[in-house]
């Protein structure tokens, strides 16, 4: 029996193949993704990992052995799944680990219109459906088997992309895009085709084995070629992909990094001027920028716990417009509230390209604080070490504290979040003040105590 807790996670599938997980396990997963979403159709991508074309088909050959018609859009970005899912308004699932290491591949899933599936929301009794299948096998059922027919959606993708960010009448902008040798090699042709960009493709090749770097533009390492290609090109704007697109980073006419909270303030803005009043979503972590933008543009910002399934849940509360995190993940209501980064990276494109200054200018005024970044610590005692810090703050004048996400606490000059990881010994510390040595100070006050 395969222990299945140890690569179904809170959203997702994910583990290492074939150690942890194959295609016979791939098509008992398409079975029981069919059965507890009852649909008589779904939508089926996969990225660029070599895993990927077998795993993907197996699962739709599961799903098509409980009766359920399945539609196979083949290699696809993440939000080009999410978009079938939306334009179809069919359950979907993508094939991809993300920025994982060549050896990994999972499953995301959703439900009609892009809808997320977690734990909570199907995950959990379609892992379960499954190792029960494993032990069994596949019960018999009174359903005609279903059909799997191709469909190549990437020029609807794009042409709907395009549809909502209006780039005719922007100045000529040069443009590096590092797609990771990831699925933005296989959209940014088509998305750009025609606008009135110099486009510099950087590891456009699709392999999954991720020859130059890994596709995680998180890490600061792998932003290095780009940053070297902006400053070598004197490109107007760098864009960074990770594997299977989704999010996206940016990078100036410097070949500097901008925050993605400076770019969450900045498509909130442009989401405010088309939507006035409305509501953006943000999570915890990201700046105090985005709030104090969202509420100089008239809309109501609303804070959330980090991660997709919180972000989509408020959205979906609270009919926000846009929603924006650290790791830079852009959702959009306009894309049945699921997370792009390439409809994030034309926002950009637009404004930077309506107006004649550089990048640089453009994001200080959405940029307005010193922050640290992200931090990781490896702790034995997670519960523990927080404590400790609270303990450390408590009774400090001035001081607040909250525990949407971890423990926050704030100052009237800084303020700072410490998360624990919910997969590794980690705590997570972010710190973010009005100014660089007030940053330093409460990040080394801090982490003195968490790595005590």
């Amino acid at each position: 029996m395969p222990d299945l807790t140890q690569i179904v996670k809170a959203y997702d599938v994910r583990g290492v193949v074939p150690d942890q997980w194959d295609e016979t396990l791939a098509e008992l997963f398409g079975a029981a993704f069919a059965t507890v979403t009852g649909a008589r159709q779904i939508v089926v991508g996969h990225d660029m990992r070599p895993s990927s074309p077998g795993l993907s088909h197996a699962f739709a050959t599961g799903a098509a052995s409980r009766g359920t018609d399945v539609i196979e859009i083949g290699l696809c970005s993440t939000d080009q799944l999410y978009f079938a899912s939306g334009k179809f308004d069919m359950p979907g699932a993508m094939f991809t680990a993300s920025h994982n290491p060549a050896q990994y591949n999972g499953i995301k899933m959703c439900r009609a219109g892009a809808a997320p599936v977690g734990q909570d929301t199907g995950l959990t009794e379609i892992r379960q459906l499954t190792e029960e299948w494993a032990e069994s096998g596949l019960p018999a059922t009174d359903a005609t088997a279903g059909t799997v027919t191709k469909r190549d959606t990437l020029g609807d993708y794009a042409a709907y992309l395009r549809g909502l960010v209006d780039l005719t009448a922007i100045r000529s902008l040069k443009v590096v895009v590092d797609a990771g040798n990831g699925m933005g090699g296989h959209t940014v042709p088509t998305v750009f085709d025609g606008l009135p960009l110099e486009l510099v493709p950087m590891y456009f090749e699709l392999d999954g084995t991720f020859p130059n770097h890994e596709a995680n533009p998180l890490d600061p390492k792998n932003l290095v070629d780009l940053q070297a290609k902006v400053r070598e090109t004197g490109a107007d704007i760098g864009l960074a992909f990770d594997g299977d697109a989704d999010r996206c980073f940016v990078i100036d006419e410097r070949g500097e990094p901008v925050s993605p909270s400076a770019i969450t303030a900045l498509v909130a803005a442009r989401e405010l001027a088309k939507h006035p009043g409305e509501t953006v979503i943000h999570n915890l972590i990201t700046s105090w920028s985005v709030p104090e933008v969202v509420k100089e543009c008239g809309g109501t910002p609303v804070r959330t716990r980090v991660g997709h399934s919180f972000i989509k849940q408020e959205m979906a509360r609270t009919g926000a417009i846009f929603g924006g995190e650290h790791s830079a993940h852009y959702y959009f209501r306009d894309f049945w509230k699921a997370d792009t980064g390439m409809l994030a990276a034309l926002h950009v494109l637009a404004a930077l390209g309506e107006q004649d200054g550089p990048l640089s200018g453009l994001v200080a005024q959405y940029d307005r604080y010193a922050a640290s970044g992200e931090i990781n610590s490896t702790v034995d005692d997670q519960a523990g070490r927080a404590a400790a810090v609270r303990e450390a703050f408590t009774g400090r004048e001035g001081v607040d504290f909250d525990e949407l996400d971890g423990l926050t606490v704030a100052a009237a000059d800084w303020w700072f979040n410490l998360r624990p990881s919910n997969t590794e010994p980690l705590l997570r510390l972010n710190v973010e003040a009005r100014d660089q040595a007030t940053v330093e100070r409460v990040r080394d006050e801090v982490l003195a105590i968490v790595r005590a």
